[in-house]
């Protein structure tokens, strides 16, 4: 049972009233104070609109801002009034927003003309064409070749570049002109891989990219490689912005990844050798291949190179060890062990401080010691803990933590947990709580997601067959597709809630945690009509101001509550396309584009997420990655397609959608959404090597 978090605060019991600061020492490195904010999981319920909004305000007391650079709260009394007033800047916006809305109706062809690009906007409308030119250009910016130094650099990490081959490929010659221009090194891997496992990539050192053949399109900023599910939406922009070329191309790089690292890669560095990410290759396969015959030509040679490597693709994901149990579906699971490599220190130290705020999560994750020596097999790092006075906001040095305080053992986490945030990363939710946790109990579970994408795979597999020309084994995708179809029913549909749910195979039991996954039946058409029609009752549950938000849970975590991502807003309204719901496609299309469009309008970026509760790109991560990445790419793909497809009445709507968001949540516009209210932190920063962790009760 969950407790409320904001009534215990309030309580004023003795035993509240009463605390010892707890000290968790670690590396300076991810350095961060430990506050979760409602990391329990407190749930948000569906609103509507201004009033809702303006009430949860009211709760909190008065409107607080979220310092995006370190996840710190602070009042802002003297902009209240400023926020609600008509200033400047929002009529600057009602008119350019209103503008923008006009022409789109104007500049657009409608729904299903063939692509358009900047250049169809520009002279009709400058403010159009901005947002179409940047998205054109974002595509030659973001794509990546091997013989471009840029490619070779890794944001995520102080090593050298180096650039590793396949130990059986031939070096070619502009990669050797490269080494002369680059500061990188080229050199072969140490063994011919057959399957992703095969090698722990921690052996291969220092870590690096790994050599693909034909130019692609990386996500930006600190993603600066080719990422398995980014790309069928990066994909789906390129096609719809002709640039079928750059389309196939790396469709082929994912082709090579199968034949010389041993299956579709979690992105093309060293030390993602060990995990794949959600299955989208015959999607990517297929829709190139259609993009192509529409055009007169017609490839069954490529179509058949790609089938065997399909068929290989399906197999990683139904043999060991991803069946999900007995159940006849497929989970995530990363072949490496102890800490994702691309993740700092003290991101896990947050982690171990969580358990120890939370122990009745720990479960098997935590592991306790009373020192360092104790902890040494442990997988990851060691952090020292200490119990200090009661006022321990005037401990701000490690001479005035020796005096102050005593040491309290040490804690790790076991190699259980490391599995899990491998795994999780394997789905492309990292982070979400919806596995628990950090997603420390990943592998117990199978996912509606990945199972749904693997009946698609099936399904592909079928047509692929069968345009080959293979008839008996296209009867039996067919056949299998329709018993994961009926295993996805049986497992995850809930009839009396009306919505997919995660299945947690170790305990027999449906997860309770309401997930925007449960649109992917919907996308795949694996939903009955009937199933179908309740999930679109239950939309209310999702939908907020800027699209569909991944989940009710605030966690501080970037996949839930309250965000919302470009692959989910696609997933969900081709989803509701498929089975007939025009009317709700439209409106959450016309949700998200404007929301875009708006922050475009503002800072002329686009980002890889949004808080669709206050349409803003403005966030306050507290759990994994706390940028807020500008490019990017996925984004820009599913804006282009989520247009295009909206017919002609409905562009003509969006300039009244916009001006009546715009209208309605201008008061918070320049205000990302509050978080509860926690206890006041004290006024210090922490030292290089310690973090703390309040309001633990002893």
């Amino acid at each position: 049972m969950k407790t409320n978090r904001r009534s215990a605060r309030n309580s004023g019991s003795y035993e509240d009233n009463l605390r010892f600061p707890i000290w968790i020492e670690g590396h300076a490195r991810g350095r961060a104070l430990l506050s979760f904010g409602g990391a329990e999981g407190d749930e948000e319920s569906p609103h509507d609109g201004r009033a809702a909004l303006a009430k949860r305000h009211a709760q909190d007391g008065q409107p607080k801002a979220v310092n995006a650079q370190n996840g710190k709260r602070k009042i802002r009394n003297d902009n209240v009034q400023n926020c609600f007033s008509a200033t400047a800047e929002n009529l600057r916006r009602l008119f350019v927003l209103g503008l923008f809305g006009l022409l789109i109706a104007c500049v657009l062809p409608p729904a299903g003309a063939p692509c358009f690009g900047a250049e169809a906007g520009q002279s009709a409308n400058p403010k159009l064409a901005g947002i179409l030119t940047y998205i054109s250009n974002g595509w030659s910016a973001l794509t990546r070749s091997m013989d471009e130094c840029k490619t070779l650099y890794d944001p995520k990490s102080s090593s050298q570049s180096v650039l590793y081959f396949p130990e059986d490929f031939p070096i070619p010659t502009s990669v050797e002109k490269l080494e002369r221009s680059c500061p990188v090194r080229v050199q072969r891997l140490p063994v011919v891989i057959h399957r992703l496992g095969q090698i722990d990539p921690r052996k291969i050192q220092p870590a690096g990219l790994l050599y693909l053949p034909h130019p692609y399109v990386v996500p930006g900023g600190m993603f600066n490689e080719m990422y398995g599910w980014d790309s069928y939406f990066i994909l789906r922009g390129l096609l719809q912005s002709g640039k079928l070329e750059l389309a196939r191309g790396m469709v082929e790089n994912f082709l090579f990844e199968m034949e010389h690292y041993g299956g579709v890669l979690n992105a093309n560095r060293t030390y993602y050798l060990t995990r794949s990410q959600p299955p989208f290759l015959t999607a990517m396969a297929r829709a190139v291949y259609e993009a192509e015959k529409s055009r007169g030509f017609d490839d069954r040679a490529w179509l058949r190179k790609a089938y065997p490597f399909a068929v290989k693709d399906d197999q990683f994901w139904t043999e060991a060890p991803h069946p999900a149990g007995t159940t006849g579906l497929s989970r995530y699971f990363d072949f490496g062990q102890g800490p994702a490599p691309e993740m700092s220190a003290g991101y896990y130290r947050r982690v171990a401080g969580y358990f120890l705020l939370h122990p009745q999560s720990a479960q098997d994750y935590l592991l306790r010691g009373n020192s360092q020596q104790a902890l040494q097999n442990s997988p990851g790092p060691i952090f020292p803990v200490y119990v200090c006075n009661p006022g321990g906001s005037s401990i701000t040095t490690k001479t005035l933590i020796e005096k102050n305080c005593d040491a309290a053992g040490s804690v790790g986490l076991s190699e259980a947990f490391y599995k899990g945030d491998r795994s999780l990363r394997e789905s492309g939710f990292d982070i979400t709580f919806k596995f628990g946790p950090f997603g420390a109990a990943t592998p117990d579970y199978a996912p509606v997601g990945l199972n749904c994408l693997l009946y698609q795979e099936e399904k592909n597999l079928e047509w692929m067959a069968r345009e080959l020309g293979h008839s008996a084994e296209a009867q039996q995708w067919r056949e299998r597709a329709e018993q994961r179809r009926e295993r996805i029913t049986k497992y995850f549909w809930n009839p009396q809630r009306g919505l997919y749910f995660d299945y947690n195979f170790k305990s027999g039991k449906q997860s309770d945690y309401i997930y925007a996954t449960t649109f992917y039946p919907l996308w795949v058409g694996a939903a009955s009509r009937e199933q179908a029609d309740a999930v679109i009752r239950n939309l209310k549950q999702f939908e907020e101001p800027g699209g569909i938000v991944m989940s009710r849970q605030r966690t501080g975590a970037q996949w839930d509550y309250p965000y919302g991502w470009a692959p989910l807003q696609l997933i969900a309204v081709e989803g509701l396309r498929r089975y007939g719901d025009q009317a709700d496609a439209d409106r959450i299309s016309s949700e998200f584009l404007s929301m875009v469009a708006e922050n475009f309008e503002r800072d002329h970026t686009i980002r890889e997420k949004y808080n669709v509760v206050t349409r803003s790109s403005e966030t306050a991560i507290q759990v994994g990655y706390t940028q807020n990445v500008i490019g990017f790419g996925w984004t820009n793909g599913v804006f282009l397609v989520l247009l295009h497809e909206l017919p002609a009445a409905s562009r003509s709507r969006l300039s009244a959608l916009a001006l009546r968001r715009l209208t309605d949540y201008s008061f918070v516009a320049t205000l990302p959404f509050a978080l509860p209210p926690t206890r006041k932190k004290p006024a210090f920063q922490p030292s290089s090597s310690v973090a703390l962790i309040e309001d633990y009760k002893l």
